[in-house]
């Protein structure tokens, strides 16, 4: 028998992967692989290792997760080791639950090697720190893809109300019912919001606006997946902290000089 790693990635920075989740991938002999995933990383990968990709992409997925449930299991089965290998953390809106479930149903020995993710490294490589003493004792991890009804409107009182900080994953197709929800249930409109896009990779990009005036925001500059939302008064903070951004920009005009 073999066994089953669903390793974290990490946000898109290959610099940001754990020591552990390289040792993982060092020793696999098949890892199946998301579409965020930095192609740098999978350079870790021995040479002979099977390179499986299974990602998908907003309403079209390549393989559909009955599939990658049943790889899992088909090549731990045959006495191989597994990576599952995920953008930012298995277990943060990344299915890694239900895969690990999957693989204890089978019988299949596993291991979770957490993984940095996007809804902390983004921010903080805007230069926006999710958590502050003077503007944000509270935030929440929050998927973009909620449904109406009377359970939802509760939860939306409580982000809106309860929650400092909202770090909003795959957010950016919802944009109009998420910014109807929160002001509706109380979120100050001059709320400050951030979009980051491609967060930690050289191609990162920040576009910031208010709750009020977020989705045409949006629309104008052409915020396009994947990116993180980021709504709460620690965006205010980025104009002061900025970091990131400015030095990849830096880079980029010397090498253009160089």
């Amino acid at each position: 028998m073999g066994k089953v790693w669903l390793v974290g990635a990490g946000p898109g920075d290959p610099d940001l992967l754990t020591v552990k989740a390289v040792k993982a991938i060092q020793q696999a002999d098949v890892i199946l692989y998301d579409r965020l995933i930095n192609q740098e990383i999978l350079t870790h990968a021995k040479p002979d290792a099977e390179l499986i990709f299974v990602g998908k992409l907003p309403k079209h997925h390549f393989v559909q997760q009955d599939m990658i449930n049943f790889l899992l299991v088909k090549h731990a089965k045959q006495g191989k080791q597994v990576v599952r290998l995920k953008g930012g953390d298995p277990f943060i809106f990344g299915r890694g639950g239900e895969e690990a479930a999957f693989v204890v149903k089978h019988h299949i020995p596993f291991e979770v090697i957490p993984g940095i993710t996007s809804g902390i490294a983004a921010p903080a490589y805007a230069g926006i720190p999710v958590t502050h003493r003077d503007y944000s004792a509270s935030f929440a991890i929050v998927t973009g893809h909620r449904k109406e009804g009377a359970e939802e409107a509760e939860k939306w009182q409580a982000l809106a109300k309860g929650i400092d900080t909202l770090a909003i994953y795959m957010g950016v197709s919802n944009l109009p019912y998420i910014q109807k929800q929160l002001i509706q249930h109380g979120k100050d409109p001059d709320t400050p919001v951030a979009f980051i896009h491609w967060g930690t990779t050289e191609t990162q990009r920040t576009v910031t606006a208010t709750l009020s005036t977020m989705t045409d925001t949006a629309r104008l500059e052409e915020v396009k997946n994947p990116s993180m939302i980021v709504i709460g008064e620690v965006v205010r903070l980025r104009d002061e902290l900025q970091w990131f951004e400015e030095s990849s920009e830096e880079r980029r005009l010397h090498e253009t000089i160089v």
